[in-house]
């Protein structure tokens, strides 16, 4: 198997909710995603994937949706208020762990196409979250 790795570079907020810890207040992260491609063979430019490929697509989605947000669970009750305030936003069923942020740039990039097999996110230097299927 041939594998590729792309890192991505993000700024986003957040907060746990049911969490006695200081993550149950609002705050951010410079997160790094890590998404790795797999294939059996290369394509006939000799590669898995074009870095490039990924970049416009997956960055780009990132840029757009994740990038300088507050990533929140919808029923937050901050929610009203910093919609008020007119803060972006991104809504997820899930309570906004390093866990399940990785499982959604893993979705996205599934359901884009790519034969993804990994994605990682860094929410610290020294800690990160990894979903496979």
């Amino acid at each position: 198997m041939f594998r590729v790795t792309r890192e991505i570079d993000f700024c986003y907020g957040h907060r746990l909710l049911n969490y006695e810890g200081k993550c149950r207040h609002l705050h951010g992260h410079n997160g790094k995603a890590v998404i790795t491609i797999e294939a059996p063979t290369l394509d006939n430019r000799g590669m898995v994937l074009d870095f490039g490929d990924i970049k416009q697509v997956v960055s780009t989605w990132i840029d757009e949706n994740l990038d300088h947000r507050m990533i929140l669970h919808r029923d937050d009750p901050a929610v009203g208020a910093l919609t008020e305030l007119g803060e972006p936003l991104y809504l997820i069923d899930q309570n906004p762990t390093a866990e399940s942020i990785a499982q959604l740039i893993y979705n996205f990039t599934r359901d884009a196409g790519f034969p993804i097999v990994e994605a990682r996110l860094w929410e610290t230097p020294k800690c990160y979250a990894t979903y496979t299927e």
